[in-house]
C-alpha cells in the first residue's frame, strides 16, 4: 500500500480478517508454540468451533449466514412450500408401485402413487409464482422456497426452474445422505444442522405458505406456522392447505375446534385449496396483486 492510500480519511484502520490470517500462515510455523492449537486464531479453529460451548455462536452463524446472502440475493420475500419426501412424481409413481415386495407394501405404495397429483400442482403453483416475478423496492418477491429436499420440495424448484428463476433450498444435516435436489438454485442452496433456524429462514421472509400432503416433518411445520399467528408472534399470511380429503383423515380440525381447545376462528388462519391455480388466486386476493 502506498503513502498515499494510507492517508486517505475513507481506508480502514485495520486490516480485514482474512488479511490477518494471510498473515499467520506466513511466519513461524516452524516452531511448537505456533503448531499448538491453542495458538490457532479462533475464527480458524473448526475444533474449536465444533465444541458444546459454541452452540450459542454456532446459531448466530446460521442465522447470519443465510439472511445475508438472501439480502445480497435481492429476495425480499418468499412463497414456502411444504410436503412429504416420499411421494413420486408422475412419472416414478408406477415404477414405486411395482417394486412393492408385499400385499402391505404394495398397498402404501398406490396411496403414495395417487398422491402424485400433488407433486403436479407444486409444480405448477411454483411456476406460476415464479412467472410473474413480482418485483418491490427492487427486491424479488415470492421467491420458491422449499426444504432442498426430493418429492414435493424437489416438485417446488423444478416449478421454479421451469419458468427460468431461482429457487431457494434449505437442507438439514440428517444421520442418513441427504442431498439438495437438482432444481434448487445453487447460490441459494442452504445446509442446516439445527433445525430451530432452518424453520426460522422458512418463515422469516414468507409471505405465503403452501403445504401439501406430508408426515411429520410436514406437521411440525404447518403446527408452528399456525401456532406463530394464532399466538400473534408473526402476521397473518395464507396458508393453502392442498388435500382437504387427506388433511381431515388424519387431523380432525373441526373436532380440536368442538372440543374447544382451538377457536372455530382459528380454522379461519386454513384455507382449503385443490389446485395451483386456486391456491395463487387466493394469494393475489389476499395482496391485491394484479398477476
Amino acid at each position: 500500500m502506498t503513502e498515499e492510500a494510507e492517508k486517505k480519511l475513507s481506508h480502514r484502520g485495520f486490516y480485514k480478517a482474512e488479511q490477518e490470517a494471510s498473515f499467520v500462515e506466513g511466519y513461524g510455523s516452524g516452531t511448537p508454540q505456533s503448531r499448538s492449537q491453542s495458538y490457532r486464531l479462533a475464527y480458524r479453529d473448526a475444533d474449536f468451533l465444533l465444541r458444546d460451548e459454541l452452540r450459542p455462536v454456532r446459531f448466530q452463524l446460521e442465522l447470519l449466514k443465510t439472511e445475508m446472502l438472501l439480502d445480497e440475493a435481492r429476495i425480499g420475500s418468499t412463497l414456502v412450500c411444504y410436503g412429504s419426501a416420499r411421494i413420486p412424481s408422475p412419472e416414478a409413481a408406477g415404477d414405486l408401485v411395482a417394486k412393492a415386495a408385499t400385499p402391505e407394501a404394495r398397498a402404501i405404495a398406490e396411496r403414495l402413487a395417487a398422491k402424485a397429483k400433488y407433486y403436479t400442482q407444486a409444480r405448477e403453483l411454483a411456476h406460476i409464482a415464479s412467472s410473474c416475478a413480482v418485483v418491490e423496492k427492487g427486491m424479488r418477491q415470492f421467491v420458491i422456497c422449499s426444504g432442498g429436499g426430493p418429492s414435493i420440495m424437489e416438485a417446488a424448484n423444478r416449478g421454479a426452474a421451469d419458468a427460468g428463476a431461482e429457487s431457494i433450498g434449505l437442507n438439514i444435516v440428517l444421520p442418513h445422505e441427504q442431498v439438495p435436489n437438482p432444481y434448487v438454485t445453487p447460490r441459494l442452496s442452504f445446509q442446516f444442522h439445527y433445525f430451530a433456524l432452518r424453520k426460522m429462514h422458512f418463515l422469516l421472509r414468507a409471505r405465503a405458505v403452501a403445504v401439501f400432503p406430508g408426515g411429520f416433518g410436514t406437521l411440525d411445520e404447518l403446527m408452528e406456522t399456525i401456532t406463530l399467528i394464532q399466538t400473534g408472534k408473526m402476521r397473518r399470511i395464507p396458508i393453502l392447505l392442498f388435500g382437504r380429503e387427506f388433511w381431515n383423515r388424519v387431523i380432525n380440525f373441526e373436532e380440536l375446534a368442538a372440543e374447544g381447545v382451538v377457536s372455530a376462528e382459528d380454522l379461519a388462519l386454513i384455507t382449503w385449496v385443490e389446485t395451483a391455480k386456486d391456491a395463487w388466486a387466493e394469494i393475489t386476493r389476499f395482496y391485491d396483486l394484479d398477476c
